[in-house]
């Protein structure tokens, strides 16, 4: 029996009038802020805005970022009729990266664990939060006290910008509007392997790309699912079953975002 509609990683967004997607940001501060400005133009209540994940890595600001995100929500909530529950944020390979970097002290070989870490995004991310990469692998080379004193004083920095971390603890695995709608849609970060329930995926969500490239028809019960990170960045991409929505934010490319309608066709693509 699926369970997933109930389950605390995914969450449903009921049957929104529209549903605004915002693709992997990486840390492009400017293009977010942007986009941002031309959303708030177009979001009306009754819409849902749905981010995916991979707000850090990579781009210089990836901290401010975060606070730009947090001030955001801020703004569209001091509208009238406007939930909070209207604006989903999904986890993401950077945030996945980031919950584990605070666990690497229990990592068989931390160090070749920081470093792949540090070469996929997360030496800007630091960096932003005004810490040391360096620091870290200094601390990987003398062992698990050294380790656990360099993840707090991370978790000490993520705590002096404020809202950061609560952020951080309300991520979701997925979401998708109303399942008994005539049209559902998934929008999750970057893969899905259609072989597995939505409840059973795990870590596919970030790391099975490929596997959604090869999605061939619809992943019932939803009719269309929506990606917001391609690892190759291909940009714009809209079949009848799936769509990816990532042209490269972070990595001189735009950021874009797209909203949907009910049915699943576009009512509008904004673009920074």
């Amino acid at each position: 029996m699926c369970t997933f509609a109930t389950d605390v990683h995914f969450v449903s967004i009921g049957q929104p009038s529209r549903t605004w997607t915002i693709p992997a940001i990486h840390g492009d501060l400017e293009s977010l802020t942007a986009l941002h400005n031309a959303l708030f133009e177009q979001f009306k209540p009754g819409d849902r805005i749905v981010y995916h994940g991979n707000y850090t890595g990579y781009g210089v600001h990836s901290a401010a970022c975060i606070s730009e995100i947090l001030m955001f929500r801020r703004m569209i909530l001091a509208r009238a009729s406007v939930k909070p529950s209207d604006l989903v944020y999904l986890r993401g390979r950077q945030e996945e990266i980031w919950q584990k970097l605070l666990q690497i002290q229990f990592a068989p070989d931390p160090s070749n664990v920081l470093l792949w870490m540090l070469s996929n995004g997360l030496s800007s991310t630091l960096q932003s939060y005004g810490l040391s990469p360096h620091d870290g692998i200094d601390a990987c080379r003398y062992g698990i006290m050294d380790i656990t004193r360099w993840t707090n004083k991370i978790r000490e920095a993520v705590r002096r910008q404020p809202g950061h971390e609560v952020f951080s603890h309300h991520l979701k695995r997925a979401a998708h509007t109303d399942t008994g709608a005539p049209y559902p849609m998934l929008f999750v970060h970057a893969g899905l392997n259609t072989a597995y329930t939505l409840e059973d995926q795990g870590e596919n969500l970030w790391w099975a790309s490929h596997e959604f490239d090869a999605i061939q028809s619809a992943y019932k019960p939803f009719e269309k699912v929506v990606r917001g990170f391609d690892p190759q960045h291909k940009g714009l991409h809209l079949n009848c079953i799936t769509a990816t929505i990532d042209n490269g934010a972070g990595f001189g490319g735009n950021l874009i975002s797209v909203g949907f309608e009910r049915d699943g066709s576009v009512y509008q693509v904004l673009e920074t």
